[in-house]
């Protein structure tokens, strides 16, 4: 079904007087860029926004431009005659609210999302999960359990995964073979070990800049310091197929124009360890020198001629190629976040469709230690001043039995680790009857064993 065909569908929605509902937890960047568009879309109706601070849900309504009365709904029965939005700091009742199809989580805390997804499926809602830290920790579990429910459990358009899911799919279904598939970042060696108390200076701009944009400095420090590339892909790997390389991610400098070269196999001349697997590229040298034509904000796949007459039609048509003729790149060089969230809800809820979603369990992210950690210290997750995340093969992570970043919570160190080095399951304290510990340990049993597979 065509996007033109989705629009028919919102639009008899509209004009029946039966919106689309939709309810968001989380209003951060993402969900305020979110409900900046979804409130201009006919047919789709903002039943509630959760957040665990009422004046920042506020806040982000009014910094996305709502007026006041859009948002004055009292109750949820209320919102749901009216028409209008409720704020709660209630997530559980949003999703237990009546009338609601859809729920956007955008908390970005891995156990918080995996709570809200289990009370989703348990309540029939279709779910977009903006939350891929929840995502990479559980999400093939939960995308099966919602499968089995009759529901759908998507990535989230916009957001970089579901963009590199949906090149790998068209790549597909056209006949080639995935080398490599990806997204750009701004990158460095030192960023590893960035903290939020340092991330602004990378960036360029102020803390009180940073706080007028609404910006949270633990969500961008991940994205400075390698963890959010690499639980992005991660979420790429598992909803794909793709296979992560042995080492991770290596983030090589790379501009649009050298994507074919790079993004290819060593064995022809590449930075790749084999065929099928993911990579983040760097818009910046080591040194910090400026990459020419870089594809920071965006997204990409490398593919390869199957034999010489595609080659030759890669020539034919303009496409640029790597040096053999055989390699070229198909990219977007931008992603706009939040504002194409709606794409995935409108997929989800009107259509029963994915803008991809886990099927195996092939990439983890292992929580690394930023600098020389001591006996006692309390690890502080995703973001934070003492750990970041490394894009992991699932097995090896399994057999070397390493702490998923998504746990590296509040959890009291046992032994002292050296900087640099991966944490073990064995190296924390952990709470056995904990319930998202033990949902964890059942995804990674029941996948675990699973035979890798491409979509």
């Amino acid at each position: 079904m065509s996007n033109g065909q989705l629009l028919h569908l919102l639009t008899a929605r509209a004009e029946s007087k039966n919106p689309l509902r939709v309810g968001l937890i989380g209003a951060g960047k993402f969900g305020t860029m979110f409900l900046a568009q979804a409130r201009r879309v006919a047919g789709l109706h903002v039943l509630g926004v959760a957040d665990l601070s009422l004046n920042r849900a506020r806040e982000a309504l009014t910094r996305a431009e709502w007026p006041p009365e859009q948002f004055a709904a009292t109750h949820f029965d209320h919102a749901l005659k009216s028409g209008t939005t409720h704020l709660t700091d209630d997530g559980d009742a949003l999703i237990r609210s009546d009338g609601l199809d859809v729920l956007v989580e955008a908390t970005g805390n891995p156990l918080a999302g995996i709570h809200h997804a289990l009370q989703a499926i348990e309540h029939g809602r279709h779910l977009v999960m903006v939350n891929v830290e929840a995502d990479v920790l559980a999400g093939p579990l939960l995308a099966q359990r919602a499968a089995s429910a009759g529901l759908v459990y998507t990535l989230a358009y916009g957001d970089q995964p579901a963009l590199i899911c949906e090149l790998v799919e068209w790549a597909q279904i056209n006949g080639f073979d995935i080398v490599c598939a990806g997204k750009g970042t701004k990158y460095r060696p030192a960023y590893h070990t960035s903290t939020p108390d340092t991330v602004w200076e990378h960036y360029g701009f102020d803390a009180e800049t940073a706080a007028k944009g609404g910006l949270n400095p633990r969500m961008f420090n991940s994205f400075l310091d390698g963890t959010k590339s690499a639980i992005e892909m991660a979420a790429v790997s598992n909803a794909t197929g793709l296979n992560p390389q042995p080492e991770g991610l290596k983030f090589p400098p790379c501009g649009i124009d050298q994507l074919p070269d790079i993004c290819r196999p060593h064995s022809d001349g590449g930075q790749l360890s084999h065929k099928g697997t993911v990579e983040v590229v760097s818009s910046l040298q080591p040194d910090g020198t400026p990459i020419d034509r870089d594809l920071r904000w965006g997204v990409y796949v490398t593919i390869e001629a199957p034999g010489d007459y595609i080659r030759r039609c890669f020539s034919e048509y303009g496409l640029p190629t790597d040096s053999t003729g055989r390699y070229t790149a198909i990219y977007r060089p931008y992603h706009l976040v939040g504002m194409e969230l709606t794409t995935s809800v409108l997929r989800a809820g009107l259509r029963g469709e994915a803008s991809g979603a886990p099927v195996v369990f092939n990439a983890d992210v292992v929580a690394t230690a930023k600098r020389d950690l001591s006996l006692g210290e309390v690890l502080d997750g995703e973001g934070g001043y003492r750990v970041y995340g490394k894009l992991m093969p699932a097995n090896q992570a399994r057999i070397s039995n390493t702490l998923p970043i998504g746990l590296a919570h509040n959890l009291k160190l046992k032994h002292k680790i050296a900087a640099g080095q991966p944490i073990h399951l064995s190296d924390v304290e952990f709470d056995e009857d904990n319930a998202i510990l033990r949902l964890r340990r059942e995804m990674v049993q029941r996948f675990a064993t699973t035979k890798n597979s491409r979509l």
